[in-house]
């Protein structure tokens, strides 16, 4: 028989899956315990959603209840007095201070923790990193109260100095100017801050920068790169996303304090233009020294000034959510 002439024989047709078939591909759950895992999954994610909800629900509600009495602007008002029989409140203090403070933490701690992890897991021996994150993680399972007792007692006498020469070298900013009083200021209080939420975002940002692709290294030192380079051109990229992730934690730490700054802070509802002068206060700060001795009237206040925080803590996830969408191309995730 002539080759040329033969057929070339087409193979069997591949049969087709059902329509059944292939929406419960789709859906990931063909068997009974996959079926119950994604029903658990699923329902966790309602719960927390619902949770949200009541909280939000809870806090509008309450904090309508003490807004609609105000005799004075919730929102530009240097006063809190709730005991008065035309009460006055407002929390405008509150909101700078929670604020500055939590930029001086993060300004302090973020760059400080970056290195500290790209120590770790680029530059460290085994035996020195091991010991070393060690010490980190421990650090971030201290209670408040011990950096809060820690910082009036140790940190807020050795202050001086630094004032001292802040004021000498920067006072005539305005933001540095000392007047020789207490420590206890919206400096100090971003410092103990940022010792507070460094191992948080160390220990976050040391993982992400474990993840980074052995071959991305790898094919930037055969091009060359020295070790600054390799982590400038591959390992910083990669792990952006989760260093932002990692800040967020911290901030949002940062934001909810509450002993650790009623310990260190002299509380005035003063906004002092210096960083230095004692004075200010926190949202945290304010509802812990007065929800014990608040009337009923001055807790709905208190849930009032906590309102304006969830809302601040939902905006800076969101904006974080965003900045972490807008850089998915550099992210872990897509390598």
């Amino acid at each position: 028989m002539d080759i040329s002439t033969q057929k070339t024989q087409a193979p069997p047709p591949t049969p087709q899956p059902s329509v059944g078939e292939q929406k419960r591909a789709a859906r990931g759950a063909t068997r009974p315990g996959d079926r119950i895992f994604l029903g658990l999954s699923r329902g966790s994610g309602i719960l927390l959603l619902v949770i949200m909800a009541a909280i939000a629900v809870f806090l509008s509600y309450r904090a309508s209840l003490a807004i609609s009495k105000d005799h004075g602007n919730f929102l530009t008002t240097f006063e809190w007095n709730t005991g008065l029989q035309q009460p006055v409140f407002g929390i405008a203090v509150l909101a700078f201070g929670t604020i500055v403070s939590s930029i001086v933490a993060m300004l302090l701690a973020v760059p400080i923790a970056v290195a500290i992890a790209l120590f770790l897991t680029h530059y460290a021996p085994r035996k020195l990193s091991g010991p070393i994150a060690y010490v980190i993680d421990l650090l971030a399972a201290v209670p408040s109260i011990v950096y809060g007792l820690w910082g009036a007692l140790i940190l807020v006498p050795h202050m001086n100095g630094l004032f001292s020469w802040l004021n000498d070298y920067l006072g005539w900013t305005g933001i540095f100017s000392w007047e020789e009083g207490a420590p206890r200021s919206m400096l100090t209080v971003g410092i103990l801050l940022a010792i507070m939420i460094l191992p948080i975002i160390t220990n976050v940002s040391r993982e992400v920068f474990r993840q980074v692709p052995q071959m991305h290294e790898e094919a930037a030192l055969a091009l060359g790169a020295t070790r600054w380079e390799v982590i400038r051109m591959s390992v910083l990229p990669f792990g952006r996303s989760g260093v932002i992730s990692a800040s967020m934690l911290g901030l949002g730490r940062a934001l909810g304090e509450t002993i650790a700054v009623a310990t260190v802070l002299s509380p005035s509802f003063d906004i002092q233009a210096s960083l230095l002068d004692p004075g200010g206060g926190t949202f945290a700060q304010n509802i812990a020294s007065k929800f014990s001795e608040a009337t009923e009237f001055g807790r709905d206040a208190l849930i009032a000034s906590g309102l304006v925080l969830f809302v601040i803590t939902l905006l800076v996830n969101g904006a974080a959510r965003m900045i972490i969408a807008r850089r998915k191309e550099y992210s872990g995730a897509n390598a």
